[in-house]
């Protein structure tokens, strides 16, 4: 999608949601690019908060934003009487001329209009957007400095509140359903005030950590936000790998069998669709620019450092982020155990049914995702199937569960009805598969909630009697 489209696509959606202060500041970037200074300020006001959180000052408008609304908004009533009286359109070209802001909003009039299909998100789910969580890890030198220092010193949180978490560790895993300790909070008390620090995690300080309840609660929602970025961004992967170009929409990713790349969008996903595209957009051109300086350099310098950091996880401190990577899944043939992984963080870790020496290992991708495999919910192939590579092996479900954990298939990835559904929901087409063994840590971690997505398109496949080896 070039910068025409993402433009197209925000004035469509603030029209459509003129409450989501996000939308209209991403709006106000795109109006800064094309240099249209009058438009981005007159989007930046509409933002309010956002503005001055992402850009960590106030607008210098901010004083009288609502003059300047108003007369966008006289603007408007103008436009209608155009509408009814020939003689209103002078009127209306001295309100453009005296109006910066004015007309933006109905370039696109002739343009399609795009349903939205989900409402604006709300208060709290913009908050839990603009929280900034930083990470641990249990070797990791002095942890509650080195948070105090990413959350309050230097860093970009647009909410001026932020948690330092640590994920439990299991080997070289981290894992995202586990044990999780969350070790303080930071929220700023005002404008050079400082900020009020909660002690929460007392294996981390000789005190009395005051009641996490509360804190957890709040982790809780953003981690479920989290889930989504994760598909989500492996989903605008996957697709333009697939694909060879960027989606140009949301919508794009959401079609009916065989192009659901995504299964369906939420309210959070289409707010956050606009800035994830630009970071990978963003954070491909640099890994090509980087690769042709690498070429041109020379092969032999082997210690320069890859480029493979998103952009926009520089404000933290190296190594107290999540990793962004596009979600992929391993299967042990060892401990039967599959899991959905991004970098060193298992996101889910599920039990499998396998078939031992028939269960091939290596690298494969998921290249075909149909639900109600052969028309039904509760045949030999479950809810749910995945075909790997176009193969004749997959991951689907079963209706033997006792086979679980155990090789008893003659080659496919069983997996339980529940498991396979909250898979087939978190992982696009095009993710990549690896079979393996002894890779993956035995014990489980089940979440407190599922991740699940509502479907909005059929993706079941009634021309294809599936024969796979189940």
């Amino acid at each position: 999608m070039d910068q025409r489209d993402d433009m197209s696509y925000l004035k469509r959606y603030v029209q459509s949601h003129p409450d989501n202060r996000m939308a209209w500041y991403l709006l106000g970037k795109q109006y800064v690019l094309e240099d249209k200074e009058g438009k981005a300020n007159y989007c930046f006001l509409q933002a309010g908060s956002i503005y001055e959180a992402y850009e960590r000052k106030k607008h210098p408008l901010a004083s009288e934003p609502k003059e300047i609304i108003k007369a966008w908004n006289r603007k408007r009533k103008f436009k209608v009487l155009a509408a009814r009286s020939a003689g209103a359109a002078a009127l209306l070209w001295i309100v453009l001329l005296a109006n910066p802001f004015a007309g933006f909003m109905n370039e696109d009039r002739d343009e399609s209009d795009e349903d939205a299909k989900t409402g604006t998100i709300s208060d709290a789910q913009e908050k839990q957007q603009r929280l900034q969580v930083v990470f641990t890890k249990p070797n990791m030198q002095q942890p509650i400095g080195s948070s105090l220092g990413a959350l309050t010193v230097g860093n970009s949180s647009s909410a001026g509140e932020g948690l330092a978490v640590m994920l439990e560790q299991d080997g070289k895993w981290r894992k995202w359903t586990g044990g999780t300790r969350i070790l303080l909070s930071a929220k700023k008390k005002g404008s050079g005030e400082g900020y009020d620090i909660r002690m929460l995690d007392a294996r981390t300080c000789t005190c009395q950590p005051d009641d996490a309840t509360e804190t957890f609660r709040i982790y809780k929602d953003w981690s479920k936000l989290q889930e989504e970025r994760w598909t989500l961004t492996s989903a605008i992967t996957q697709y333009e790998d697939l694909f060879r170009k960027w989606p140009g929409k949301l919508e794009d990713m959401i079609r009916p069998y065989p192009n659901n790349v995504l299964s369906v969008e939420t309210a959070n996903m289409r707010v956050m669709f606009p800035e994830l595209l630009m970071r990978l957009k963003t954070h491909a051109a640099h890994a090509a620019a980087g690769s042709d300086q690498d070429s041109q350099e020379g092969s032999s310098q082997s210690g320069v450092t890859p480029r493979t950091a998103v952009p926009g996880q520089e404000t933290q401190s190296e190594g107290m982020s999540l990793p962004e990577a596009p979600l992929s899944i391993v299967v042990d043939k060892e401990t039967h155990r599959l899991a959905v992984i991004s970098g060193d963080v298992i996101v889910r870790s599920y039990a499998a049914g396998l078939g031992a020496e028939r269960t091939p290992g290596g690298s494969f991708y998921i290249s075909e995702k149909v639900k109600n495999p052969n028309g039904r919910d509760d045949g030999e192939f479950g809810s749910r199937g995945m075909s790997l590579s176009g193969t004749r092996y997959a991951i689907h479900g079963t209706d033997e569960p006792s086979c679980i954990g155990k090789d008893e298939s003659h080659g496919c990835i069983r997996m339980n009805k529940a498991d396979v559904e909250e898979l087939y929901d978190l992982v696009p087409i095009g993710t990549k598969v690896e079979i393996k063994s002894g890779i993956i840590p035995a014990p489980l971690s089940p979440p407190e909630d599922q991740f699940h997505l509502r479907p909005v398109q059929d993706e079941t496949n009634p021309a294809v009697v599936y024969r796979w080896l189940s």
